[in-house]
């Protein structure tokens, strides 16, 4: 492992200073909230920065606050404070559920939100250093290679995954993130924030090199709305979403078990979290019923275009859709 400068950030507006200098000096960054994923890669060579910018010491950045008009959560809040937390548990119940189904309660006590949705892929080539196009290569090895666990959906150049369960979550929520630079803070809504490798193919998202993401702002909740996160693993624990689901469907009041509208945001299956449109526009207007349910997840994988070992997310993705759908609506 490489020898590496630590440099405590006072606030968010400083470590993204630091960034900006460090980058002006020609040094390679990045930046530790909880650590836990950034550990792991320096130990095995992926990354080696010449200077890690630490956001331990940073106060104040992890809270969680609410007005009538939005909910504030600093990006420093771990996961586990945020599964716990009785507001986002009451108001946001596929946040609270994604939160609390990311990797073990250890990763958890440490991890933060801000970690959680700017995490790195985790391919296995990306991950084992090959010079991918993640790696600073110019090809994509799982394309024709190990790509079981790869995109169904959005893939070329790159077919990786987005791994983050609260960045499905807020997604469906319409959330957006608070964007921290040297001299300002920009607002991207959730939406906008994550970007296909066909944009660019190095990165994942819209943030500059000397930006942090601060906060995540929630619009505030709204009645006769149900959510849930559901997740399909290839083992219990650790893992990432193979295929998962962050459902919110907001009910008529006047009407016994109909859907206004829908938002359904698929993980595992694209290199973002991917939004179905056809699967919301079969629920929107509909009075939920099991047959509804069926026809919004076969509506979820219109456009999927699997690789050679991974034609199986299709159906499995169809079928968690449906089963989630009838579970939140209670057909």
């Amino acid at each position: 492992m490489r020898p590496f400068t630590n440099a405590p950030a006072r606030d968010v507006r400083h470590a993204a200073t630091l960034l900006r200098d460090a980058h002006a000096a020609g040094k390679s960054t990045a930046v530790a909230g909880g650590g836990s994923d950034l550990l792991g890669m320096v130990k095995d060579g992926v990354v080696a920065p010449d200077m890690v910018v630490s956001l331990r010491s940073v106060k104040g950045a992890d809270q969680v606050t609410h007005t009538r008009g939005e909910t504030r959560i600093g990006g420093l809040i771990t996961l586990a404070r945020l599964a716990a937390d009785p507001w986002v548990r009451a108001s946001y119940p596929v946040l609270a559920e994604a939160a609390e189904q990311v990797a073990t309660p250890q990763i958890r006590n440490v991890g933060t939100l801000a970690g959680n949705i700017c995490q790195r892929p985790w391919c296995w080539y990306y991950r084992n250093g090959f010079k991918c196009f993640k790696n600073g290569g110019s090809t994509c090895y799982s394309a024709s290679g190990e790509n079981e666990f790869h995109a169904i959906f959005g893939g070329g150049p790159s077919y990786i995954v987005h791994p983050s369960d609260t960045a499905t979550a807020l997604v469906a929520l319409g959330a957006s993130f608070e964007l921290a630079g040297p001299t300002g803070t920009r607002t991207v809504p959730a939406a906008d924030f994550f970007i296909l490798p066909k944009q660019d193919v190095t990165r994942e998202n819209v943030m500059n090199a000397d930006e942090i993401l601060a906060a995540v702002v929630v619009p505030p909740p709204r009645p006769n709305v149900r959510s849930t996160y559901h997740k399909i693993m290839d083992r219990e624990a650790w893992t990432h979403a193979v295929v998962s689901a962050a459902i919110v469907l907001e009910m008529d009041a006047a009407a016994s078990n109909v859907c206004r509208t829908a938002h359904v945001v698929l993980g595992g299956v694209a290199p973002v979290p991917y939004r179905s449109t056809d699967a919301e526009r079969a629920l929107a207007g509909q009075r939920i019923t099991p047959e509804i349910a069926a026809r919004a997840g076969e509506a979820a994988v219109i456009g999927a275009r699997p690789l050679a070992k991974n034609a199986y997310k299709v159906p499995l993705t169809t079928a968690m859709v449906r089963r989630t759908i009838e579970t939140l609506a209670g057909v």
